[in-house]
Order: C-alpha cells, then structure tokens, then sequence
C-alpha cells in the first residue's frame, strides 16, 4: 500500500533577511511575528499543549496561554522523525531539531486582510517525515489567501494502537493520534484565524501524498466535515484496504514485545517512558489513519462509495510518475504485474516489464483512485480532476515524467531552498504561475479559474480532465481503458458492499 513507501518531497521553507514585526492576538496570548513584502508571517504557534508525558498517544488538549508576547519571528521543531545524519533533509525536507513538543503552525496572511479565504497545507511524508514549516506561504499570501501550514504527529507517536491505550480511553477515540491532531489544527483555526484576517466561514484544506490521504480521511470523519468548506487533494490516493482497531492493537502488541515489554499486556505507563527517539526507531509499519470505530468510522473508499464523504467543492488528481515511489527497478519486482494487465496496458506490455510495472503502479495507487473518488464527488458538490505530467527543464532530457510531489513547487509558486533559482527556466514560471491561480481562484471562490482554457468539472459521462503538462489542456476519456480495468480488479477488495 501507499503508506509503505517514503514520500519524496521538495522542501519549500522562507529564508531571508531581518524583517519588521507585526502583532496578532489568540486565544492562548499575543504574537510578535514578521512583516515582508507580499505577507504577514507567525511562526511556531502552539494549537494544541504538548502530546508529552501523560498526553503521549491521548487526544491532542488546548494549549497553555502565555503571559506577554511570544516571538513567532523562528520556525519551530519538526515532530519526531528519522533525520538525517549529516543534517541535511530528509525524505519529507525536513531537517533541524526534533520533540514531541511539536504541535503548532505557521501563518501567511496578507497585509491588510479582512474575511480573506484561507488554505490549511497538510504536509506530505508517508506520515512518518516532513514538517508544516517547511512549506512557504507567501505567494498565497501575496494574492488574497492566508495560507496554514500545520505539523502533527507523525510514525508510531501519530498512529499507534495498542490494547491498554484502548482500555484507557474507555470508549472514546484511540490511535489516530495524527489525524485528531490536524482536526485539532482545522478547530484552532475556525476560532482564531479572524485574528490574521482569514475568514473561517471559508477554509479549504489541501494536502500532497500522507496530506491528501489526510484530507480524504478528513473528508470521510464526521467531526471534521463542519471545519472546511472545500477540499484540494494531490497525489493522495482513494482506494483504501478495510482497517480495524483490532488488527492495528495487534500490530502495537507485537511492536511492544519488540521493545522487551509484555506485549498486548505492557502497561501504558512503561509505553510512556520509552523514549520517543527509540520509539521512531524501533517501530516499523503501516501509519496513516485507520478505522478506529469512534472518531474514524468507516474508510474514505466507503465513505466515498456510499455517499457519506463531505459534500464541498473538490480538486483531486495524480502525477505521471508516481512511481518514482517504487525506487530504483528490480527484475523481481515483475512479480507485481498483474497478468490481465499486459492484455490491456499494450503499449507499455511491448516496451518491457519495467514500463509495465511503473504504469500499473502509477494507475493503481494514484490516478486510478483520484478519477473513482471525482466520479462519486460528482454527484454533489462539483469535482475537477487534473494530471499532472509536466517535467522542470532542469530535469529534462533524463527524467520524461512527473515525479511523485514534483507539483508542489508550482502549486506555492515557491522554488524552496534546494532548487537555485538559475535553474528555474521561464516555461517553468509559468507553470507555476498557472498552477497556482487555479489553486488560489478555487479557495476564493470554488471554482478553478485559470489560463485560457475553461476546466470544466468531472462528470463520469463527459470523463474529462485538465492536463498540467507540455501541452496544457482538457483531456477526455483520459487512459479510460486502463483505469476502467484497475476498478474492476481494485474496488471489490475495498469491503464496500455493505455501503
């Protein structure tokens, strides 16, 4: 599944010069952060108290007021994670210090602001790396949108089950500990983003790879659906095996005895003293939220299928290279080809196994899904589905598809730090450029309006797409065949005949 896999992300983080403050005031105190060009900047805001000690595996609890200013000029830590050793970023971009005490956010707001719509970013990382700070917001800024970028717990302090954590919670939610914190950053924002001139009557949330899985989860969770009126997910997947509390406690249980304690019967005190930089290391799996039965209910594949996900405007869609997840080719990894599929993907059966197992990968995981859940959105709020296949001149002539994450950069219209600007050609610009109305037009106002060409909303009937690539455009009946084969096999594996 997704989750097994590392995330590949572009590290997009602010650097500059020394800039003048500017003042907020929340709920838990008054802020001091910075005032640039095109946004008013907070960094480092706590929206939930440290998940430390006794709230390590609990519910994410309202953070501690402050007396006087809090400086929010610095980026805070990253959750914890595995870092690097020589410093540079990981997986997710994220490199510096790490804590548990992780749980706060940054602000992009334009100057000025009032009623502004605003965009809550729910960073990538296969919910194990990467970090909200790592993303820059000012572009959004810069054109109307108070962007949010949020951290939350990531690995086996984000998603972690196990039965005495069960028997503690006594009834309530347990386990998805990530996910209940970016609800608890969606709450902190309905209350205090009044304060930087966002207007909470009109939060989109967006996220790219564990984000937008997170944001279909969010999608499918009834107590998140009043935090957000509209929904962008990148590279987020859609088609979700059943989960149960059940088997993740099983999963805990093994993972205690790992660490020497007495499996399914470990205390939940002696779960709390192990360190959490040996809990990142020892405890390996599948994280990401699951079906927990109380906060989690159903997976986002039922939700979708029965016609109980969030009913708000949506922009969802994939890369052509997604499987640049798989890594490097491995001759065995011909194993995973399905034997219909050389019968329907021809084209790519002739040019060898490796083209084939790339393609199913990438339709399987990624496009396939994104097209399945635009078709059940349809029905309601309208859905626009996209491809994403344009490669940076930087990269050409040795890579020909769009890597897993490689939108990110022109949907922020920000290069980040690992990418010299001397490297950015104008055509590059100017997908960013576009990219980045359709992103913004669509937070504004619900509907992605940008460039020259109309794109039109999904529907099953027309099966129309638009296009980021060489050539931008609406693409009908877009690999229809092949992704009408990957429902076939995909969806009645997905438990949803009781929906």
């Amino acid at each position: 599944m997704l989750r097994f896999y590392a995330m590949a992300l572009g590290a997009l983080m602010l650097a500059g010069p020394a800039q003048a403050q500017v003042k907020a005031t929340v709920e838990s105190g008054a802020l001091a952060g910075s005032s640039g060009e095109t946004a008013d900047v907070f960094r480092n805001i706590p929206f939930a108290a440290p998940p430390t000690g006794r709230l390590r595996w609990a519910p994410p609890q309202p953070p501690a007021a402050w007396a006087g200013e809090r400086d929010a000029t610095a980026n805070g830590p990253s959750c914890m994670q595995p870092m690097n050793a020589d410093g540079t970023p990981n997986s997710g971009g994220a490199n510096g210090p790490v804590t548990e005490d992780c749980l706060q956010l940054n602000v992009f707001a334009p100057k000025g602001a009032k009623k502004a719509p605003v965009m809550v970013w729910i960073h990538g990382g296969g919910h194990r790396t990467g970090a909200g700070w790592v993303y820059d917001g000012a572009n959004f800024a810069r054109d109307g949108v108070v962007l949010v970028s949020i951290n939350y717990r990531l690995g086996p302090l984000g998603y972690f089950a196990h039965p005495s954590l069960t028997r503690e919670a006594g009834g309530d939610a347990t386990g998805n500990y990530g996910l209940m914190d970016q609800i608890a950053a969606l709450e902190w924002v309905q209350r205090n983003i009044a304060a930087f001139g966002g207007d909470p009557k009109n939060v989109t949330v967006f996220g790219e790879s564990a984000g937008g899985m997170s944001t279909l989860a969010l999608l499918a969770t009834p107590r998140a659906k009043p935090l957000f009126k509209k929904a962008i997910v990148q590279s987020g997947g859609g088609w979700f095996p059943p989960s149960t509390l059940a088997a993740q406690e099983a999963e805990g249980a093994k993972a205690a005895e790992t660490l020497r304690l007495a499996g399914a019967n470990a205390p939940v005190g002696d779960l709390r003293k192990l360190p959490a930089a040996t809990l990142i290391a020892k405890i390996g799996g599948d994280f990401g939220p699951f079906v927990d039965g109380k906060l989690m209910t159903e997976t986002p594949t039922q939700a979708f299928a029965a016609g109980r996900a969030a009913d708000v405007p949506l922009i969802i869609g994939a890369n052509s290279g997604e499987d640049s997840l798989l890594g490097g080719w491995k001759p065995e990894m011909a194993a995973m080809i399905p034997a219909p599929a050389r019968t329907v993907y021809v084209e790519e059966a002739a040019a060898g196994d490796e083209t084939l197992a790339r393609a199913v990968f990438t339709d399987r995981i990624m496009v396939g899904p994104a097209r399945w859940v635009a078709a059940r959105a349809s029905g309601g709020k309208p859905a626009w589905l996209y491809h994403f296949s344009y490669v940076g001149s930087r990269f050409r002539p040795a890579v020909k598809r769009a890597f897993h994450a490689a939108e990110i950069q022109y949907v922020f219209e920000y290069w980040g730090r690992r990418t010299p600007m001397s490297a950015v050609s104008d055509e590059d610009k100017a997908m960013a450029s576009l990219m980045h109305a359709c992103w913004v037009s669509f937070a504004k106002a619900g509907v992605p309006k940008c460039g020259p060409q109309a794109w039109p909303a999904y529907s099953p009937k027309s099966d129309q797409l638009m296009e980021f690539g060489a050539g931008n455009g609406v693409r009908p009946a877009f690999r229809k065949s092949r992704l009408d084969a990957q429902e076939a096999v995909a969806l009645p594996t997905l438990a949803l005949s009781a929906n």
